[in-house]
């Protein structure tokens, strides 16, 4: 048993990826179409675990996010975000470089170096201000470019809406940040302590809006199904006509109720 925890990083990386490959393949089907319509057929329990995570959001996340919304002041928050996203940025560069977007990895790279050196370690985010746009991307959009279709809807606990092949991706994401493997612990933790803080930033930056589909919508689940799939195709430039919504429709409404 010993023995799998000596098996070199890469190894267990390259394993990683073949497995989310995998995931990703099987979770496809003849009948799939991602760009129409949802593709759902797991919403019993995708539906139980929605009401799971909205019980944690109530409990213990939106709680959370207030106090860290009332303790730091926006500048922090800030500086918090940015340091969070600059340690991201080697993640982003590897999965641009398997996506075959140099200009992207590119981008990535001198972000990250402008960032860590005059932006003080990530803190200042001085490739923006110096007008070098924001690249994000991640391994759930490599599997896109290499082909691999949506999948069926999912939520994942905590994690929230997502699909199999972005789950996929979010798995292998895990292991890609040259960071991880680079930084010794406690380090090497830092991106994720970060990035546990910022998204509280984001949840209460954004409270309105999260509470409104959560706790105000006629469905919740089908609101924020709809929400992530729209986002998540229109990022990855895919057709989202056969899904798109009303913008003079309530986002409120009852999506069955027709």
């Amino acid at each position: 048993m010993s023995s799998l925890f000596n098996v070199p990083r890469t190894v267990r990386l390259l394993a990683m990826m073949g497995v989310s490959l995998m995931l990703a393949a099987c979770a496809t089907g003849p009948d799939l179409d991602p760009t129409n319509g949802i593709y759902d057929p797991y919403e019993t329990q995708n539906r139980k675990v929605h009401d799971l995570n909205r019980d944690l959001d109530r409990a213990i996340v939106r709680p959370a996010a207030r106090a860290y919304g009332a303790v730091l002041p926006d500048e922090v928050e800030n500086i918090v975000s940015n340091f969070a996203t600059n340690l991201d940025q080697p993640g982003v560069l590897v999965n641009s470089l398997l996506q075959g977007d140099l200009r992207g990895s590119g981008i990535s790279l001198t972000r990250f170096v402008m960032n860590s050196t005059i932006g003080i370690g990530g803190l200042i985010d001085a490739a923006t201000e110096l007008g070098l746009p924001q690249h994000d991307t991640d391994f759930g959009e490599t599997l896109y470019v290499w082909g691999s279709d949506e999948g069926p809807y999912v939520e994942l606990l905590l994690l929230g809406p997502s699909t199999a092949r972005d789950a996929a991706g979010r798995a292998v994401d895990f292991f890609t940040n040259p960071l991880g493997y680079a930084l010794d612990a406690p380090e090497k933790y830092y991106g994720t302590i970060a990035g546990g803080a910022s998204a509280l930033g984001t949840r209460d930056r954004f409270a309105s809006t999260i509470d409104g589909v959560l706790y105000e919508s006629a469905d919740s689940y089908a609101q924020s199904r709809l929400i992530y799939l729209q986002n998540r195709r229109f990022k990855l430039g895919q057709d989202t006509a056969n899904t798109a919504a009303d913008p003079y429709e309530d986002p409120y409404d009852d999506p069955y109720a027709n």
